[in-house]
C-alpha cells in the first residue's frame, strides 16, 4: 500500500519505520521548520530510531495526494487545523488513520468526528489505539493494539495489512468507547505520576480500578459500550501509561507535583478539560478527572485533593 504518515515526532516516525518494515511504501511528512524533520533529512535519525533509505521524506503536504492511506500522528488539538489544510487538495477515496489520543477541548468532539466533518464522503476514517512505546517496538518487543472504524471494509483492510509478529491488531467494535478510553487513559496516567511523585505508588492499583470504572460510566452515557474501558484502548494501555518510565503523561504528573519542569507533550493535560466538559454534558461524576484538573488548573494542593477523594461518601464498589 502507498501510505503517507503526517507527523514526524517519535510516534509518527515509529509508525513510518514499522509500516515500511512490513512491506508498505511509506512517505513521512513533516513541516519544513520542524527540527525533527530537519534531523531526518540530515541523518535519517532521531533520538530513538533510524529510518531506512526506502522511506520517503517530504515537507510538501501535497504528497498526500498519491497515498491510498493517510496516517496522522500529531497533537490532538491541532487536528482540526490540519484537516482544514488538507481540504485544499480535494482528497477522495482515501483511508485516514488517526494515531493519537485526545478530545477537542473547545467542542468535546472525538477526533474521528473532526476528521469526518472535514472530509468528502468517499473518504473513510479509522483509529489506531492501544499500548506500546516507541523504544520497545523499535527493539522488537511485541504488543497488542486495536483498529476501529465505522466502515467495516476499511477496518478489516487495515487490520489485515498492518498486522505482524510485532503488533497484533484486534478489530475494534465501539468507536465511541475506544476513542474516549484511549484519550482518558492519559489523564489517569497523569494521576499515576502524581502518586509516584508523592511516594504513594501503592495506590496505583486502586487508581487503575476506580479510574477504569469512572471512564466506563462516561462511555456508557455517551452511547458506547462500557466494556470498552476494560479493553486495549484504556485498561489494556495502563501498564504503558501508569507504570512505564517512557510514559510522557506519568512522567509529567510526577514532575508536576515535585515542582520540576517537563517539556514533552503530555496529551492528558488538555484531555482532562474535555473530559470534564463531557462529564457535565452527560451528567457523569468523574472524581479522579476532577481531582487532576483541580491540581493542574486550580492550584489544588495534592495532599488536600487526595484527602478529598478519600473522604468522599462511602458507597458500594459497583
Amino acid at each position: 500500500m502507498k501510505i503517507t504518515v503526517i507527523g514526524c515526532g517519535r510516534w509518527g516516525s515509529l509508525i513510518t519505520w514499522y509500516l515500511d518494515s512490513i512491506g508498505h511504501s511509506v512517505t513521512l511528512y513533516g513541516r519544513e521548520t520542524s527540527k525533527h524533520m530537519q534531523a531526518f533529512f540530515a541523518t535519517r535519525k532521531n533520538d530513538v530510531l533510524t529510518l531506512p533509505q526506502s522511506v520517503g521524506l517530504s515537507t510538501e503536504l501535497s504528497c498526500v495526494a498519491e497515498a491510498e492511506v493517510i496516517v496522522i500522528s500529531i497533537g490532538a488539538q491541532g487536528l482540526r487545523r490540519l484537516m482544514e489544510e488538507l481540504a485544499a487538495f480535494s482528497l477522495s477515496g482515501k483511508i485516514f488513520v488517526l494515531c493519537m489520543k485526545g478530545i477537542e477541548i473547545s467542542t468535546g468532539r472525538r477526533l474521528s468526528q473532526i476528521a469526518e466533518e472535514n472530509l468528502a464522503a468517499s473518504n473513510r476514517v479509522a483509529v489506531w489505539l492501544g499500548p506500546g512505546h516507541v523504544q520497545e517496538f523499535y527493539h522488537g518487543i511485541p504488543n497488542c493494539m486495536v483498529i476501529d472504524s465505522n466502515d467495516e471494509t476499511a477496518k478489516q483492510l487495515l487490520v489485515n495489512e498492518f498486522s505482524s509478529e510485532l503488533i497484533r491488531f484486534y478489530y475494534g467494535q465501539d468507536l465511541i468507547g475506544n476513542e474516549i478510553g484511549g484519550a482518558a487513559k492519559n489523564v489517569i496516567g497523569i494521576a499515576a505520576g502524581m502518586l509516584d511523585g508523592k511516594g504513594l505508588s501503592t495506590l496505583k492499583g486502586a487508581l487503575m480500578s476506580r479510574g477504569t470504572r469512572e471512564i466506563a460510566r462516561l462511555i456508557q452515557a455517551m452511547g458506547g459500550n462500557e466494556l470498552s474501558a476494560y479493553g486495549l484502548c484504556h485498561l489494556g494501555d495502563y501498564q504503558a501509561t501508569l507504570f512505564s518510565p517512557y510514559s510522557h503523561n506519568r512522567r509529567f504528573g510526577e514532575a508536576f507535583v515535585k515542582g520540576e519542569p517537563y517539556n514533552e507533550l503530555a496529551e492528558g493535560y488538555y484531555t482532562v478539560k474535555a473530559l470534564l466538559k463531557l462529564g457535565n454534558e452527560h451528567q457523569v461524576d468523574l472524581p479522579i478527572c476532577a481531582a487532576v484538573h483541580e491540581m493542574l488548573y486550580e492550584d489544588g494542593d495534592p495532599e488536600q485533593v487526595l484527602k478529598g477523594l478519600f473522604t468522599r461518601s462511602l458507597k458500594n464498589e459497583f
